[in-house]
C-alpha cells in the first residue's frame, strides 16, 4: 500500500509534505502533487504535514476520489518522459483556480 494525493492538492500545491518523506517520493506538475507508489514505504509522515488534508493512505482515499490512486502512479512515471519532477524540497504554495473546490 502507499499514500495517495487526492483533490484538495489541485491548484493548492503546498509542498510541506515533501519535507518530511524519507524516500522522495513526490513528484509534481503545473497543478498538484503526486506520490510514486513504487517508492512510498507507507511511513505515513506526510499525511500531518499537509495543510489542506489532501494526502490519503490507499485503502482510505474517500471514493469520489479513488481515480486519484491510479493517477497519482501515472504522473509519477510521466518524470520520465519530463511532465512531471521529483520534488524534495518546500516551495512556495499555489493558490490556483481550483484552490478550496473539494
Amino acid at each position: 500500500m502507499a499514500y495517495v494525493v487526492c483533490q484538495p492538492c489541485h491548484d493548492c500545491k503546498y509542498t510541506d509534505c515533501v519535507t518530511v518523506c524519507p524516500v522522495d517520493c513526490f513528484y509534481q506538475d503545473d497543478h498538484m502533487l503526486y506520490i510514486d507508489p513504487q517508492e512510498c514505504i507507507d511511513c505515513g509522515g506526510c499525511v500531518p504535514e499537509c495543510p489542506v488534508e489532501a494526502i490519503y493512505d490507499e485503502p482510505a482515499v474517500p471514493s469520489k476520489w479513488a481515480h486519484y490512486v491510479p493517477l497519482n502512479a501515472e504522473r509519477a512515471l510521466a518524470a520520465r518522459t519530463g511532465q512531471t519532477t521529483n520534488v524534495t524540497q518546500k516551495q512556495e504554495p499555489l493558490h490556483g483556480a481550483g484552490c478550496g473546490q473539494r
